[in-house]
């Protein structure tokens, strides 16, 4: 997701993301509008966070609204207006991530990340002269890893983050069974904050890519193949998203609105000079008027030019269509478009081929005849060995699964014990150090872990 930081050939979807939002806006030669806001937040032990935030690290509340759906309440957005502003602000937020070390990996995820590109875009039409708004969101996402302990090592802290990030992925799991089943009547977007706060990336409006990171070791041949399978459930669900057009909420239009209200306040104030002006020299005599009339000259001046630099700060915050910071720049961003096309191109040209190589296949099928009985012994004799293979195939992927599972399970069973122990181990500090009428406020524990043993002996392996 991040690449290589200053290297333009090994960077990540990330800062690249970043780099094709601002080509387009260089590009664009119709003088739209746009605002561009970038926040950037984690999830790490079922708590958001604000990693751009500088005074408050408390966690934030998810808040749900018709209007807007899920957002998270209080969070901290910064306008952008060129690829630097806006790597700048990642940079910033990525430094605050939680990381830590475990026997899989040194620098290690402990929460998911979410970095979220809000682009709003004003355009005129120009047979109407309409302002015509539009808004989309880019939310890009960056997963912790699933993780088992008996692999990382993880106790205590990291134990307790393991499990968050297990619970976390294990409820987008079954949001993405349930989306592709098509038969569900209850999708369980509330089962975490991260499916809550994906829940308009997934079954909404959208447009979702995964990107799943298959190891090429042997060691983590099941991890990887309960990957391939994750990603391959992903890509069936089937989204039809539609452009957000003249939306009411838009703070561009506030912008917009706001801009016309303070150009015409200063024309008011402009013709208003003129008129006192014009009464200067009729009642030039009257020295008290002349006095009023300069405080009042004054003061007009003074709101003028307030309404100025209100005026040049909300336009500072926009950007135009086509501008950039130099011909070199607007060159590369070009460069950049045109090879973006023929690599699409490309692409489609090989989709293409591949598809009359399946279609000609197919019509050799169904045009297929037989020169002899043997001919098509041999022939339905080839296609069934064809069906067998699969057959195996699939046989063999069931018993992976279920191997799969009970690995999962004796997991999960594990770190129940952990905690069992754990819970143990406080139980008996408790009694032993804490006064009778203290420890009374420690009661509620005694059931939850009469729960885990229960639990711990009822599904331990035999």
């Amino acid at each position: 997701m991040e690449g290589i930081s200053g290297d333009s050939e090994l960077r990540g979807i990330i800062p690249n993301a970043f780099q094709h939002i601002f080509d387009h806006v260089a590009l664009n030669q119709s003088d739209d509008k746009y605002l561009i806001q970038a926040s950037y937040f984690e999830i790490y032990n079922e708590e958001i966070h604000d990693l751009l935030s500088k005074t408050n690290k408390e966690p934030l509340e998810l808040k749900e609204t018709p209007e807007n759906g899920v957002v998270v309440k209080g969070i901290t957005w910064s306008v952008v207006k060129s690829f630097d502003e806006i790597y700048n602000v990642f940079h910033a937020g990525r430094k605050n991530r939680a990381v830590a070390s475990t026997l899989m990996n040194q620098t290690s995820s402990r929460s998911h990340s979410i970095f979220t590109v809000s682009i709003e875009c004003c355009s005129v039409d120009n047979v109407t002269g309409k302002e015509n708004f539009r808004i989309g969101k880019l939310n890009m996402v960056d997963l912790a890893g699933s993780e088992r302990q008996t692999k990382t090592g993880a106790v205590g802290d990291r134990l307790k983050e393991a499990s968050k990030i297990n619970w976390s992925l294990s409820s987008l799991g079954n949001v993405i069974a349930a989306l592709v089943d098509g038969k569900s009547q209850h999708i369980p977007y509330r089962d975490s904050k991260l499916t809550r706060i994906l829940q308009d990336s997934l079954g909404g409006n959208t447009k979702t890519v995964m990107c799943a990171n298959a190891g090429p070791a042997d060691y983590n041949y099941e991890e990887t193949l309960s990957t391939l399978r994750y990603a391959n459930r992903a890509k069936n669900i089937k989204n039809k998203p539609a452009i957000n057009e003249d939306p009411k909420d838009t703070m561009l239009r506030e912008y917009q609105e706001e801009i016309t209200r303070l150009r015409a306040q200063l024309e008011a104030l402009h013709s208003h000079k003129l008129s006192d002006a014009d009464q200067e020299n009729i009642h030039s005599q009257l020295e008290v008027k002349l006095e009023q009339e300069g405080r009042a000259r004054a003061t007009a001046e003074c709101q003028r030019n307030d309404l100025l630099m209100k005026l040049k700060e909300i336009e500072a915050n926009l950007t135009i269509g086509g501008e950039y910071t130099c011909e070199t720049g607007r060159q590369e961003a070009s460069l950049r478009r045109t090879e973006q096309v023929l690599a699409a191109k490309n692409e489609i040209e090989l989709r293409m081929s591949r598809r009359m190589l399946e279609q000609e296949e197919a019509n050799v099928i169904l045009e297929e005849k037989y020169q002899s009985l043997n001919d098509e012994v041999l022939s339905k004799t080839r296609k069934l060995k064809r069906l067998w293979s699969k057959y195996q195939e699939s046989k063999s992927e069931l018993e992976d699964l279920k191997k799969e599972f009970q690995v999962e399970r004796d997991d999960f069973l594990e770190t129940v014990r952990h905690l069992t122990r754990q819970l143990k181990l406080r139980e008996l500090v408790v009694e032993t150090f804490v006064p009778p009428e203290v420890g009374r406020f420690y009661s509620h524990l005694r059931p939850l872990l009469s729960f885990l043993n229960s639990q711990s002996q009822s599904t331990r392996p035999s």
